[in-house]
């Protein structure tokens, strides 16, 4: 099969590569600023305090783990030097994003089950 040349000059993808690098240090500087946030509400709220904790912590690990993911293929997309090794790289991103999706909504909908049992049973007493 004839590989089709993706010619971008060596400057461009420099650029490109610092770009994500330092996106990537953003994200993490706001992730840093979300995370002392989310301490910070933790302490405020007692009764679901928590299943509300273990939601919030998770949710944050999905996040930081889909924007790791993203900023990975951010990079290979700037490396890559055909347009079948682009498709192939979304192919693959698409595919592994959409299975980690579906089983983070899964987690998170039964640890919210969870924290609002507790809450009525709290509730209840």
């Amino acid at each position: 099969m004839q590989r089709t040349p993706f010619e971008i000059p060596e400057q461009m993808r420099e650029v490109a590569d610092r770009s994500v690098n330092q996106a990537k240090q953003a994200f993490e500087q706001f992730l840093d600023a979300t995370q002392k946030a989310v301490a910070k509400a933790e302490g405020s709220a007692r009764t679901l305090r928590e299943g509300a904790a273990d939601v919030n912590r998770q949710a944050m690990a999905f996040v930081e783990e889909n924007m790791a993911a993203s900023f990975d293929v951010a990079q290979r997309l700037v490396r890559a030097r055909t347009v079948e090794e682009v498709a192939a790289i979304q192919q693959e991103f698409v595919s592994r994003q959409m299975a980690k999706v579906a089983e983070q909504g899964k987690q998170i909908g039964e640890m919210v089950g969870r924290a609002a049992s507790g809450a009525v049973d709290k509730a209840k007493k």
